[in-house]
């Protein structure tokens, strides 16, 4: 099908091409009538067809005739249409008799954003197909908007300007085309179009009648959008380009994985040389920044994407229960196990297993998971059976797994081997650009499970979540936008930014404040205050300034701040 033809214009001498020049041409002589009724049609024709009956050939006059004929069907056809299958089925229907073609579309031009947009209609056809948004000055759509005049391609092939539009116009087998204003006293909506397979050239008496066939739908096109009755085309368009505006991804298209920040982008870059090897990786960042998306994107691009993906969360299964999970135990191994359960290790095997929160496994199952590392076996809990498996491991935590190595409350033999290759999941602050799309994204997520249609997103408040420093990361932004979606009850999105603004920690070290001031020793103060005095871990001073706790170390000793007694 084809991809587009239409162009908005108005209804003054048409413009022509063949290709390689423009030329304005003359309007015909005699007025044609306006589409103002079919009642001032129907005069119209009775008064031309009298005036001109001894002065033209017969087959002439039984042309005029039969276009005049069918512009009155138009009008009576289209005048009660509220739908545009409806309206654009009849059209080709009435018209198909007088005027030769095989394609005809719409398009709706947006003034603000200066793209058309539109849909169009094969012959022989009832599906009305939705065409992509395209800027305006990109193709032939500028020349007509500007002129407001019809715009006639009578051979695409000779076409050399928008050679891009040109080519993909030439490759749906079109011809030639021809595109009119739908213009009414109100606005300019848009165009009407019509589009044959072969080169062709329409007469002026043509572009004329189709001209005034664009009047007719314009009106129509217009009062069915008053009522609201119709604009099926126009929501679709609108919801295809909210989608596509959450669908963005970076260069590496990774899915489910927002932005093209720098930050964003050094992990993918590290995450593409990673997956494809077995090599065991450790995720470090803190809550909410999407560590188990970058495990999943690992997963899917090694040899192990047809295989199972397994996740635990360590934190969120009791110390006692850890080991059956992740091992599986036998039938009567302990009281309650009325049956053989088989672990995560298991279900895991040929694929990958990724264990969030790793630094919360106790310290007395440790060493059951170093052996499973390296040597790819354990046994059941109540069995003596070894059991062999084949299983990438991935696991992430928020907490300082090398201090807790050194306050001994970690393995350093098990830190060492889940450290082999560490990837850091950057915090949202450090990702500013990617907010605008991760708005998007979760916009459309929460719009239709709560049947909210939002469209507009305003730049002022983009401007106060880009400078907000997100100590809860995206799962924070996630749930500030699923308030917001619940809040907003037209199609503008209203963030409670008075909320932000109530509990904004100190901007992160190389971050400025709406004040344009870097971060000083009261803002470190007020950071410890908050954090109890506690350095590390993710609620933490380090953590809510943005920094390492020996950075945090090293500027509390330069600033001479010592904890009070």
């Amino acid at each position: 099908m084809p991809r587009d033809f239409t162009a908005s214009g108005g209804s003054e001498a048409p413009l022509r091409s063949t290709g390689h020049a423009w030329s304005t041409i003359s309007q015909m002589a005699s007025p044609v009538p306006r589409a103002d009724g079919v009642s001032s049609l129907r005069m119209a024709k009775n008064d031309e067809l009298s005036s001109e009956s001894d002065a033209i050939e017969s087959t002439e006059g039984t042309t005029l005739a039969a276009r005049f004929q069918a512009l009155l069907s138009v009008a009576e056809s289209i005048s009660s249409c509220r739908e545009p299958e409806e309206l654009f089925g009849r059209l080709a229907a009435e018209l198909q008799r007088v005027v030769r073609f095989d394609f005809v579309g719409a398009s709706c031009y947006d003034h603000e954003r200066g793209v058309v947009r539109g849909a169009m209609l094969e012959t022989g056809s009832t599906a009305l197909v939705p065409r992509e948004e395209m800027v305006a000055k990109e193709t032939p759509h500028a020349i007509v908007i500007e002129s407001q005049q019809p715009l006639i391609v009578s051979d695409t092939g000779a076409e050399t300007r928008w050679p891009e539009r040109m080519a993909m116009i030439r490759n749906d087998g079109i011809g030639s085309f021809c595109v009119l204003p739908l213009t009414t006293i109100h606005t300019r909506l848009g165009t009407l179009g019509f589009a044959r397979r072969d080169r062709a050239t329409y007469t002026d008496a043509e572009v004329q009648f189709m001209g005034e066939v664009a009047k007719l739908v314009a009106v129509a096109i217009e009062n069915a959008m008053a009522f609201g009755e119709i604009g099926r085309l126009k929501d679709k368009l609108a919801e295809e380009r909210l989608y596509l505006e959450s669908e963005i991804r970076n260069e590496q298209s990774f899915e489910h994985i927002i932005g093209d920040s720098p930050a964003l982008r050094r992990t993918l870059q590290q995450v593409e040389i990673v997956a494809p090897t077995d090599s065991t990786v450790l995720l470090l960042g803190e809550t909410g920044t999407g560590k188990e998306l970058l495990a999943r994107a690992i997963h899917d691009r090694s040899h192990r994407r047809d295989r199972t993906f397994v996740k635990l969360n360590c934190a969120a299964i009791p110390s006692g229960l850890l080991e059956s999970e992740l091992f599986g135990h036998e039938r009567g191994a302990f009281t309650g196990a009325i049956a053989q359960k088989i672990g995560r290790f298991q279900v895991a095997d040929g694929g990958t297993l990724f264990l969030d929160e790793v630094g919360e496994i106790p310290l007395e199952l440790q060493p059951k998971l170093l052996r499973v590392l390296q040597e790819q076996e354990f046994e059941r809990i109540g069995s003596t059976k070894t059991i062999k498996v084949d299983v990438r491991l991935i696991a992430a935590t928020n907490r300082d797994l090398l201090r807790m190595v050194e306050e001994q409350r970690f393995r350093d033999d098990l830190y060492y081997r889940l450290n082999v290759f560490p990837i850091q999941a950057p915090p949202l602050r450090e990702r500013p650009e990617d907010i605008p799309a991760l708005v998007s994204y979760f916009v459309q997520r929460f719009a239709r499970p709560m049947n909210r249609r939002v469209e507009v997103i305003p730049s002022e408040t983009l401007d106060a979540l880009r400078r907000y420093t997100w100590p809860g990361n995206i799962r924070e932004l996630a749930n500030l936008i699923e308030r917001a979606m619940i809040l907003s009850r037209g199609r503008r999105l209203e963030v409670p930014l008075d909320d932000l603004a109530r509990r904004r920690g100190p901007a992160p070290i190389g971050h400025h404040d709406t004040a344009g001031r870097g971060i000083d020793r009261a803002d470190i103060l007020r950071a410890l205050e908050q954090a109890n005095w506690v350095l590390g871990g993710p609620r933490g001073t380090a953590a809510r300034l943005g920094m390492k706790r020996t950075t945090l170390q090293s500027l509390m000793k330069r600033l001479g701040i010592e904890k009070p007694a």
